[in-house]
Parts: C-alpha cells; structure tokens; sequence
C-alpha cells in the first residue's frame, strides 16, 4: 500500500529489484504493482546486485527517487561498494548542493533451513557508515509509515525488514502518512528493567515480558525502530526509570547494536544503573542449516526472560 501511494503521488518514484514484477512478488511485497505502473516503474532486474544498485544511484542523481529492493540482505554485499563508497557519501562529497535519495529495502530472517549464506542479520554494518539511515520497523503501521517518510527523505535510507513480520497484523491508516526515521517507540511499560529490542525480537521480547510480569517483574520494552540515527534520548530516560537494560538483537554481538547501547549507558546514563547491562544476541557463529541447531544459535523469550532476571538478581 505505501509503495502504490508513493509511486501514485509522486511521477519521480520507481520500483526496482530481482522479481519486482514477478507473481510471487517478493513474498507479496510488490504484488499486481506492474499491472497499475506498467514495466518502466516496476522494473525487474537481472541478477547483479551491484549493477541494479549503480541505476539506482544513477537514475537517483538524476531526479529520480528509486526504491530498491533485496529478497536477501545477504545478497546486498554485492552492492556495498556502490552503496558504501557512492551513495552514503554523495551528499557529503559535494558539500550539501547534491543528493542521492535512495529506500533500499533488505529483507532478513532464519527460518525453513536458509543456512550461514542466507540468515545474516548484517544491520549493524549498515548502521556504522555515516551518510546512510537506518530502520527496522516492527509493526504494519510502522513499515508503511517509515517506508512513506524514508522515499520522501533526500538521504539514503536502509530498510531492513523480518520476514517472520510479514504474516503480523495490526491496524494501518489507508491514507498516506509518515513515521518519523528517528525516533524509538516504548511499547510496552514498566518500572524494574529495560528491554531494547529490534524488529522481530521486539516481539520476543514482549512475551519475553509477559513471562516476567508472572514473577513480579514488570519489563518495559522499547522497540528501537531506527539504528541511524539512533533515539538515545528515549533510551536513556526508561533506563533512568527502570535502571537497568537489556538489549536484544538476533545479530552477531562483536560490534552489534547491543555493544553501542552499552557504550550510551557508559556515557550518558552510569550513574542510574543499578546492575551491568546484559546482552541477548545470537551466538557468534554462522547460523546452522539444521533446525533444531538454528533454534540454539538464535534468541528466544526464554533468553530474554534469563537475562532480565540476571539484571534484576532474581
């Protein structure tokens, strides 16, 4: 739906990436869009990531506002040089008179034996490089208001979506609006511990709170939304109210997102913790083939549950 109003409202936006026009239509993502926008705004593309990520900075300079899409973030490596070293720096480079407004969405997630090549949660990369945002909405409202505000933003931005999110549902506006790209949602409140969680394991960690609240601790859970710019403000008030955090990520904990929570603790919120911030990551190997040990590499409710009763000393 937000793709169709913003190809609707704005005669500069396109659609491009591997099977954007085909009837699967990236797990129904881009379904029936070629039939409404025909073939030069829906745009199938071979399969070279590098070179549909090259159009699209191209047609993008030249007034253009492309949407990109990955079927795998996996497959987004091959398009880091353009993305990286061009598009991310372009503005920079040419001292604010020159944009390059590019949405590429990424698509993550474990799930029916994806395999090491195929599972990565590579979000945290994308959110070291200056010059690019970065976004992980969780809820159906979210994506299409964040998808809406990031094809309007003159700045590249990275959408990286869960696909065990795609079968949730919740209510969403039919007209077009926008979700601010920097700001964190506390969805859930509490006042014992903290827990700061990205897309799916937003989720996790609402179950996650739900089992606490059985043994008398009340979680508040913050769903980050956005890893560049990252909403410290957010962050730092709950833990100043719960005094402790939590952080959860389905990524790989060396350099994660877990690790710069930590440091805005060190920094801006010391003083207030009452015990030292515990991670939930994944387990820093490539993510199993087999199903029972992918379920083992990845975080659970359980883990969560585990870490929040640590912190709290219970």
């Amino acid at each position: 739906e937000a793709q169709n109003q913003i190809l609707a409202s704005d005669p500069r936006a396109y659609m491009l990436g591997l099977g954007a026009d085909g009837p699967t239509g990236v797990f129904g993502t881009t379904s029936n869009m070629v039939e409404q926008f025909g073939r030069e705004r829906v745009v199938d593309m071979p399969a070279s990531e590098n070179a549909m990520t090259g159009i699209a900075l191209g047609t993008a300079l030249m007034g253009r506002r492309p949407i990109m899409v990955h079927m795998r973030m996996d497959f987004a490596i091959l398009a880091m040089e353009p993305l990286i070293n061009q598009i991310a720096k372009w503005h920079y480079m040419y001292g604010g008179h020159m944009v390059a407004p590019l949405t590429v969405r990424m698509i993550v997630g474990r799930g029916w034996g994806q395999g090491p090549q195929h599972s990565q949660a590579l979000q945290s990369w994308y959110a070291h490089i200056p010059g690019l945002k970065v976004v992980m909405p969780t809820t159906a409202h979210d994506v299409k208001g964040m998808l809406i505000a990031a094809a309007e933003d003159d700045a590249p931005v990275i959408i990286v979506e869960h696909r065990w999110l795609y079968g949730i549902k919740g209510y969403v506006p039919e007209e077009m609006y926008r979700v601010p790209l920097d700001q964190a949602a506390v969805v859930r409140k509490g006042n014992h511990v903290t827990l700061a969680a990205t897309s799916y394991m937003t989720l996790e960690a609402l179950r996650a709170a739900d089992m606490l609240s059985e043994i008398g601790i009340e979680a508040e859970v913050i769903d980050l939304r956005s890893l560049r710019p990252l909403d410290t403000e957010t962050i730092v008030a709950s833990v100043k109210r719960t005094n402790r955090l939590v952080s959860v990520e389905e990524g790989w904990p060396y350099a994660g997102i877990g690790s710069e929570l930590i440091a805005v603790m060190m920094e801006q919120a010391f003083d207030w913790l009452d015990a030292p911030v515990k991670r939930v990551h994944g387990l820093d190997v490539p993510l199993p083939y087999a199903a029972n040990l992918e379920k083992m590499a990845l975080p659970q409710a359980e883990t969560i549950v585990e870490a929040a009763r640590a912190v709290c000393n219970r």
